[in-house]
């Protein structure tokens, strides 16, 4: 809890026992489809959420929204592997929610290839939707992991588009692994195809027409988003966490962006349509400068509270506040820019109002 409030994750990604690994090597191995139902002892899924609701006890989450592990998805293999691996997962994560139904809501993987399989992919959002209870889904922007995937504002994505507008289904932008070679010898390359194709997502979201035609579609950009922003461009606010005003708000200069000595600078302007009811991003930021960009540049009504524990941030400390990395709330907490309100809105309300298929559970959360 916060401040008396229920303090919702929005990013969390499942805890499995190694019964779940197992049918993972086996299904790429033998290459065959299996049943949809892993047969997993209950106190072996136990036993691998004991650590995980530990971990959001000390950093006083009381509802988190789990999802599939992205690098664990599948979705660079062969459609007919993806899509029985994508009901198993699925089914799993339904369990998972229903032996701590006060503790877990369901964030769904989707079948997604090299293909899109967007067919596939509608039809498994609303059987986890309508029949597993689920309250959205992870989307890949890049499922072949290739780079040849149309951008997020191609009608390509527009009937899964439709569809989660038509189930008031919120989905999650979340990228797996990359094939990119340039990065193969880096470290946990993933992360940096993550920061690449998110900052992609969120720029042509901004700019395209999905949300015109989808205009109670509602889509959550995890990492804050991608990359924060470096330029300015006249007219936006400066701090979107402060009022606005003169003071906050980007003027032009009267003279003319770049160009060389006798070429006219163009006169076009990159003015984006109002996205602000339709985009968000989550706070799954470990450094807290980085963090404290992301919501001066988005705003704390944009903004969504998600911290991936346990994850990558769970075995480094933030000197700052001497809490583990992913205690996104201690970090939050100690933002002196933000009001007692903004804090609680982003860790609460925010949640409530961008996954609005939660609204039903309210009032179960218990500690």
């Amino acid at each position: 809890m916060f401040k008396n409030k229920a303090v919702i994750d929005m990013h969390g990604h499942m805890s499995t026992p190694p019964h779940f690994r197992a049918l993972a090597y086996n299904l790429t191995a033998l290459r065959t489809p299996s049943g949809t139902r892993v047969k997993m002892p209950e106190a072996a899924q136990q036993a691998a959420l004991e650590r995980h609701l530990r971990l959001l006890d000390e950093r006083q989450v009381d509802m988190q929204l789990i999802s599939p592990r992205p690098v664990a998805m599948m979705h660079w293999e062969r459609p007919h592997l993806v899509e029985n691996w994508t009901q198993i997962t699925n089914n799993v994560i339904a369990d998972q929610c229903a032996l701590h139904s006060t503790r877990f809501a369901g964030i769904a993987q989707l079948p997604q290839t090299r293909e899109l399989n967007i067919g596939a992919c509608v039809e498994e959002l609303h059987r986890s939707v309508e029949e597993l209870g689920f309250v959205g889904a992870l989307l890949n922007p890049d499922p072949g992991g290739d780079r040849c995937a149309p951008g997020m504002d191609d009608p390509a994505w527009f009937p899964l588009y439709a569809a989660a507008e038509k189930l008031d289904a919120t989905l999650v932008v979340h990228p797996s692994v990359s094939f990119d070679r340039r990065i193969e010898k880096l470290p946990h390359s993933y992360q940096y195809n993550n920061l690449t194709e998110e900052t992609l997502a969120t720029a042509l979201l901004e700019r395209g027409e999905v949300f015109g035609r989808y205009p109670r579609l509602r889509v959550v950009v995890c990492h804050c988003g991608g990359a924060p922003r470096r330029l300015l461009a006249a007219g936006d606010t400066l701090d979107a966490s402060q009022p606005p005003g003169p003071s906050n708000t980007i003027a032009a200069s009267g003279e003319k962006a770049g160009g060389q000595v006798g070429m006219p600078g163009s006169e076009e302007t990159d003015t984006l349509p109002d996205t602000s009811a339709n985009l968000f991003f989550d706070t799954c930021a470990y450094d807290p400068f980085y963090l404290e960009a992301a919501v001066r540049q988005r705003g704390p009504a944009r903004m969504v509270f998600g911290t991936e524990t346990p994850g990558s941030g769970s075995a480094l400390l933030n000197p700052r506040t001497g809490r583990p990395a992913d205690d996104i709330l201690a970090t939050l907490d100690s933002f002196d820019f933000l009001s007692e309100a903004q804090k609680i809105q982003i860790v609460h309300d925010n949640p409530l109002r961008i996954f609005p298929l939660l609204q039903g559970k309210e009032g179960t959360w218990q500690r």
